[in-house]
């Protein structure tokens, strides 16, 4: 079995960060617990700073640099949860939290108040009631399983969680939001797409941000999800210094298209704590849709969504092509030029 990093002490051994470093960092995991597993590892240039895998999952000192703007629950999860384990934001899908831990531990994390804390396990209890909660409001058309990642959980304990959903009549889809098929590959076995297999329909969405996590184990490991009839969609975050030009962002939408994962979400980054030097601007983001668009193909498109701090919900923040005038449209073509067009 492949090794989780989870120290300080280890980090430095592998030459990951400098011995001097540990004393300032211990602040940092006290908030985030530190975990990085070796798929992730050794994908690391030790000699590149700004190496995108290292900054992702590697603690730093930035993060005990808390900005007025940024809040403790920064999508309002605790306000629209009524039952441990339950988020009930849109109408028609709720949120299922059967796990609280995450194979890694990105350090922009919008749940890092929650997420690898002992108090968020749900004990046997919390279950029923979770299932109780989704079983009384019939308008529950989809189930999204998160956490934490729920795919760390064993195929067993997945498997007993599916069949349950399964069982609710008004339930539909069932989405899985994970990591693990690119960070922990090995999990993705014959035992866990036995325990992933539905008679409601399934979709496993990928947290994917940067084109270096496309391992061949992971490739691997997603062709077992897609061969076994589970589509997938993608879901990344824009962050600074990572992904934010168009050579990285375009070739990660390229590889989740050539990998048959459809690209969903491009998420603004929240307004978590301590994760300042992880925000781009909107109108960076924007710019960089603008750049995406009619530059690369249609299946390459995610939607690029704002999450409404304290619980307002997800909306999309594209740029825009169109403005009214008095008698007619204004519509911008992906090259800039404006044309007119009839307003009926």
């Amino acid at each position: 079995m492949k090794k989780t990093i989870r120290t300080l002490d280890a980090l430095a051994k592998k030459n990951i960060i400098r011995d001097e470093d540990i004393s300032n960092l211990m602040p940092v995991i006290e908030d985030l617990s530190l975990a990085i597993t070796s798929d992730m590892e050794n994908l690391i240039d030790k000699n590149d700073f700004e190496d995108p895998i290292k900054k992702q999952f590697i603690p730093s000192v930035e993060e005990l640099q808390i900005h007025e703007s940024e809040i403790r629950d920064p999508i309002g999860d605790d306000k629209y949860s009524p039952t441990k384990g339950i988020v009930h934001r849109y109408p028609d899908r709720c949120l299922f939290m059967p796990v609280s831990i995450c194979p890694v531990y990105c350090r922009f994390c919008f749940r890092r108040e929650k997420v690898s804390r002992a108090s968020e396990k749900l004990d046997d209890k919390d279950f029923e009631n979770a299932y109780e909660y989704i079983a009384n409001h019939p308008e529950i058309w989809e189930v999204i399983l998160t956490g934490g990642d729920p795919l760390v959980l064993k195929p067993k304990v997945l498997k007993k969680i599916m069949d349950r959903l399964s069982n609710i009549p008004h339930v539909d889809i069932i989405r899985i939001h994970t990591r693990v098929p690119v960070v922990s590959s090995q999990l993705i076995d014959n035992e866990m797409i036995s325990a992933l297999q539905s008679s409601k329909t399934v979709y496993i969405i990928l947290h994917a941000n940067h084109p270096n996590e496309f391992t061949e184990d992971a490739k691997n490991a997603i062709a077992t999800i897609i061969n076994a009839g589970i589509p997938m969609l993608s879901q990344s975050v824009l962050l600074k210094n990572i992904n934010d030009n168009i050579e990285t962002l375009s070739t990660l939408m390229r590889l989740f298209i050539k990998n048959r994962i459809k690209p969903y979400y491009l998420h603004h980054a929240d307004l978590v704590k301590g994760t300042s030097h992880f925000r781009t601007s909107i109108a960076n983001g924007q710019k960089l849709m603008k750049e995406l668009r009619g530059r690369f193909s249609g299946l390459c498109q995610p939607t690029y969504v704002l999450d409404i701090p304290e619980g307002y919900g997800k909306i999309p923040i594209g740029p825009n092509y169109i403005q009214h005038g008095e008698s007619h449209y204004c519509v911008e073509d992906y090259c800039g030029n404006t044309h007119t067009y009839p307003s009926q």
